[in-house]
């Protein structure tokens, strides 16, 4: 079966919690790149990838990389990519996304079109047709422009692979999906250990440590683009990657895992959501502000988003806030506490000392995950 080039764009930052999670999966890294990692793979690591990644945003075929500093080199560069390898003659494709970065070239419109009409012109030289009618599959494009080196890559995926089938009602300022479980993978937390969020929201971070704990894969819910490109996908590849995620899930796994939140309405949407993931029997959601944040047992973790204060109206409710925060986590013996937050007098408020800060992008926002690992339990506890 042919190898491709498959291009997993993934949150700056996190990087290598997708390239662990890509050779998990069986795959090998040809190169990591700021928000984006590059592997080898065919078509049925197409299907895979898509179905069982948690961390990508999507899964993108590459279909060349070369150098242009003009137009005219862009669209003769273009031009002289295998296009038939991909497009059957009724495929619909269009440049979805197109960006530059440091290059000669940054205009997304003009490179939209010339790369369009590039394409246009190689299928006329395998295709003898003078117009396309575009009815078939739908193809479309991605184009990076990094220091003047173009690629250029066909998504597979369709909607963000952080848009797994369950989130339909949102709460407040939500952490995205993918993020949520890099996150998680960013930590020691395993099935076996509790685990709570006070400020849960709609659910993103207890229903995606479930579906951890359930080896649920992300993907097995919903459709990709790349399904109807029976061209060189062959139905069956999605086929047996949707009853292999079938085969592995087990939610009888036993777990400890909770969701607080204050507000009554968005915990009516977390249960919501926690049961369209199938996992509403795994967590339990209980209406409680921070300041009753308490756990009879040991060795828990905390993993969170707690509010930002994005509007400046709100930020003087945050020094309270994390005071508390930081209050309730130094009563929990022996815990450790994760946090994403892109209030950056969090340490200082919390009476806190990370031992770890990472910054992270959450879309625009930049973020720091603060890490506050608490002590081992020990091998022969019971947990």
């Amino acid at each position: 079966m042919r190898t491709f080039e498959l291009i997993a764009p993934c949150h700056f930052g996190l990087e290598a919690v997708l390239k662990r999670e890509i050779i998990d999966v069986g795959y090998d890294i040809t190169e990591t790149e700021d928000g984006r990692v590059t592997f080898l793979g065919d078509a049925e690591a197409i299907c895979r990838s898509n179905v069982f990644l948690r961390t990508a945003e999507r899964i993108l075929l590459k279909v060349g990389s070369f150098h242009a500093v003009t137009y005219d080199e862009l669209f003769e560069k273009t031009k002289a990519l295998d296009w038939a390898e991909y497009l059957p003659e009724d495929a619909k494709f269009w440049v979805a996304k197109a960006s530059s970065v440091k290059s000669a070239l940054f205009s997304p419109s003009d490179i939209q079109r010339i790369i369009k009409k590039a394409i246009v012109e190689k299928m006329k030289l395998t295709y003898p047709v003078k117009y396309f009618s575009e009815t078939g599959s739908e193809f479309p494009l991605r184009v990076f422009l990094n220091k003047d080196k173009v690629t250029i890559a066909i998504d597979t995926t369709g909607a963000s692979l952080h848009k797994r089938g369950y989130r339909k009602m949102v709460a407040k300022a939500p952490i995205s999906e993918t993020l949520a479980s890099a996150l998680i993978m960013l930590t020691p937390w395993r099935a076996d250990r509790i685990l709570v969020d006070p400020f849960c929201g709609s659910g993103t971070f207890p229903i995606e440590a479930a579906m951890i704990a359930a080896n649920i894969a992300p993907g097995m819910n919903r459709s990709f683009t790349a399904e109807q490109w029976t061209n060189f996908i062959p139905k069956k590849l999605w086929y047996e990657t949707v009853e292999e995620a079938h085969d592995l899930a087990d939610t009888s796994v036993k777990v400890d895992i909770q969701g607080y939140d204050i507000d009554a309405e968005v915990l009516k949407a977390a249960r919501k959501n926690a049961a369209d993931a199938g996992v509403a029997h795994m967590i339990h959601f209980q209406q409680r502000p921070v300041s009753q944040l308490s756990h009879p047992k040991k060795y828990g973790f905390i993993i969170t988003n707690p509010p930002y204060g994005e509007r400046l109206e709100e930020r003087a409710q945050l020094p309270p806030l994390y005071h508390e925060i930081g209050e309730r986590i130094r009563a929990l013996d022996s815990w450790s506490a994760y946090l994403i937050t892109s209030y950056d007098k969090a340490e200082q408020d919390m009476k806190m000392k990370a031992a770890k800060n990472r910054k992270i992008y959450n879309g625009m926002i930049k973020t720091y995950f603060y890490q506050f690992p608490g002590p081992k339990p020990p091998k022969n506890e019971n947990r």
